[in-house]
């Protein structure tokens, strides 16, 4: 029997106010938003369950809920450590050397693309674009970008977050 996965009146009151911004017929408009919430109330991922129950609370087909939330790098379907690092790999940062960058966050932190370090602070990822051209090579950590990176831009950084 498959886990349960119950949406708490908290997230459903956020759920709810962004509903309440598009017409009734629109309810698929509130999906990105919703699948948000969610995953920042649990850890940063979203399990099978809780999309199983955003499409219950929506009223929305189960597979277009898995369609979105597996198509966009933003979702987490798997646990992620405290701290996520997206790194852009796009043209721009690649012609700033992201990757030295990313040589150099995977010999610091001990792992590759999409693993979790082991004590469970940092995600590494690279993502394709962060819309940060001018500031290349960025980085998100978490929601807050990084931008004109070093080596020794990213050690400042995160010494600051651990």
């Amino acid at each position: 029997m498959k886990k349960q996965f119950v949406l708490s009146e908290g997230i459903k009151e956020k759920i709810n106010s962004w509903l309440k911004k598009y017409p009734p017929e629109q309810v698929r408009s509130a999906l990105l938003p919703a699948l948000h919430i969610v995953q920042d109330a649990h850890k940063g991922s979203l399990t099978e369950a809780a999309l199983e129950a955003i499409a219950d609370y929506l009223q929305l087909p189960k597979v277009a809920v898995f369609e979105v939330a597996t198509f966009y790098s933003m979702y987490n379907l798997k646990p992620v450590g405290q701290h996520q690092i997206n790194l852009c790999t796009n043209v721009s940062c690649m012609l700033n050397h992201s990757e030295k960058i990313y040589k150099h966050l995977k010999k610091k932190l001990g792992v590759s693309d999409n693993e979790t370090t082991a004590d469970g602070k940092f995600t590494l990822r690279q993502v394709e674009c962060l819309a940060a051209c001018a500031a290349a090579p960025v980085c998100m950590i978490n929601k807050t970008y990084h931008g004109n990176l070093t080596p020794e831009k990213i050690d400042i950084i995160l010494e600051e977050l651990s």
